[in-house]
């Protein structure tokens, strides 16, 4: 298998939704390409903002496979496989092998809580195994505050040294960054993707693979900027338009400004149980992003 390739600014695109609860595929695979047009080295499919769990099994595969067929370039992505049945994680996950793209982005099966390490590294070696003929990368999904379950450390030891290879990388939507660090740290060959876009300049230093950032459907550009360039005018300038959702809804929010900012009130959409954001938290974030981009970046 080869070394992963997935670094840089990664936006966690949302995903577009119908009238009908449908993902809107042409919206969704016009989002991803404008993304990777305009700043984002690679894109986080079918993740937490992109409503995944919301999703079922046959949406979430359609999602995939309309990705697939628009030609987009699938090595630059990596998409949520993850599921509460092992089943569904197994189907996803040689979906996503089966159709090329670089890695599946797994989080923990999240019903049952305080569960052993022996049932994670089972679920893992579940997935490994199910998918050995065609052996996708498996990043873990770190996000205990949605899952109930962490991918602790000594775990992440655990999974590196029983499936060696197989286990790739790590995003960190824990917010800890002691806990980024700690697992970077077990080896070099483990691409550890925080987040947030205020740790690229950092990451740029190699201390992390990049970030995986629900901004970036915003602010791609200017993290690409930080990225590449270590331009930190531009870092402050994506920061600012990521903390105008401190205290709101991030996964409303997000599609509420891509609406704006795409002038098609369609994006920003959601499925239940999220709501849509509310029109005072739009007014302010939408002014607060106008005002942003008006500010002239050195």
């Amino acid at each position: 298998m080869p070394a992963p390739a997935l670094r840089g600014v990664i936006a966690a695109i949302a995903t577009p939704v119908g009238t009908d609860g449908e993902p809107d595929l042409a919206r969704a695979t016009k989002l991803a390409r404008y993304l990777l047009d305009n700043g984002c080295d690679g894109l986080n499919v079918l993740g937490t903002t992109g409503e995944a769990t919301s999703f079922s099994l046959a949406q979430r595969q359609s999602v995939m496979s309309a990705y697939a067929q628009a030609g987009l370039p699938l090595d630059r992505m990596m998409v949520g496989t993850g599921a509460a049945a092992v089943a569904d994680a197994v189907a996803l996950t040689r979906h996503a092998a089966a159709l090329g793209f670089a890695g599946a982005l797994v989080l923990p099966p999240f019903y049952y809580k305080g569960v052993p390490d022996d049932g994670l590294a089972a679920y893992i070696g579940t997935l490994v195994e199910a998918t050995a003929a065609q052996p996708i990368p498996i990043y873990l999904y770190h996000f205990p505050a949605q899952s109930g379950l962490p991918w602790h450390p000594k775990l992440v030891r655990r999974l590196l040294e029983t499936f060696r290879t197989r286990i790739v990388g790590l995003k960190d939507s824990s917010g800890d960054m002691a806990y980024a660090r700690e697992v970077a740290a077990i080896s070099p060959a483990f691409h550890v993707f925080p987040s947030t876009e205020a740790v690229l300049i950092e990451a740029r230093g190699g201390a992390f693979a990049g970030c995986i950032s629900a901004t970036a459907n915003l602010n791609a550009d200017l993290c690409q900027r930080a990225w590449s360039q270590g331009d930190v005018a531009a870092l402050d300038s994506a920061v600012t338009i990521r903390k105008l959702f401190d205290g709101r809804p991030l996964v409303p929010g997000v599609k509420a400004l891509l609406a704006h900012i795409h002038r098609d009130a369609a994006l920003a959409r959601v499925l239940p149980p999220l709501a849509a954001f509310s029109p005072a938290d739009n007014a302010a974030v939408v002014a607060g992003y106008d005002q942003a981009r008006a500010k002239r970046v050195a």
